[in-house]
């Protein structure tokens, strides 16, 4: 018996189809959400990394926001970076404006060689509400 969801935002972008991936699946009450980059619709990467994390995040509110979900339901989040001696200060400057208050989830940050033409990705684990 299958008893695992998938869930699509509104704005689904091509990268799910053409890579073969559900966005996230729901299992009972827990939501888990696949890397989300910071791409375009059309699966493109936005070009300045700023703009590719916000859009990274952007992303996955929308994830989230198809599950009944906010921010405030993350329980994990895993990124990915491929340059974070270079990247990290851009990215924690913008991740303190994403993630709300404390308490917050817990956060593993990891140094990576290739994200398929992206520079940075965001995994999340969520408790759905209700």
């Amino acid at each position: 018996m299958n008893n695992r969801a998938a869930i699509f935002p509104a704005n689904r972008h091509a990268l799910y189809d053409a890579h073969r991936y559900s966005p996230a699946v729901r299992a009972g009450d827990l939501l888990f959400v696949a890397g989300q980059v910071g791409s375009r619709e059309d699966g493109s990467p936005e070009p300045r990394y700023d703009d590719q994390v916000r859009r990274a995040f952007a992303n996955l509110r929308e994830v989230l926001a198809a599950a009944g979900c906010t921010f405030d339901d993350v329980l994990d989040v895993t990124s990915f970076h491929t340059d974070p001696a270079a990247q990290f200060d851009t990215f924690m400057a913008i991740r303190e404006t994403e993630i709300g208050e404390a308490p917050y989830p817990t956060w593993t940050a990891v140094g990576v060689n290739w994200l398929a033409g992206f520079d940075v990705e965001l995994k999340a684990i969520a408790r759905i509400p209700g």
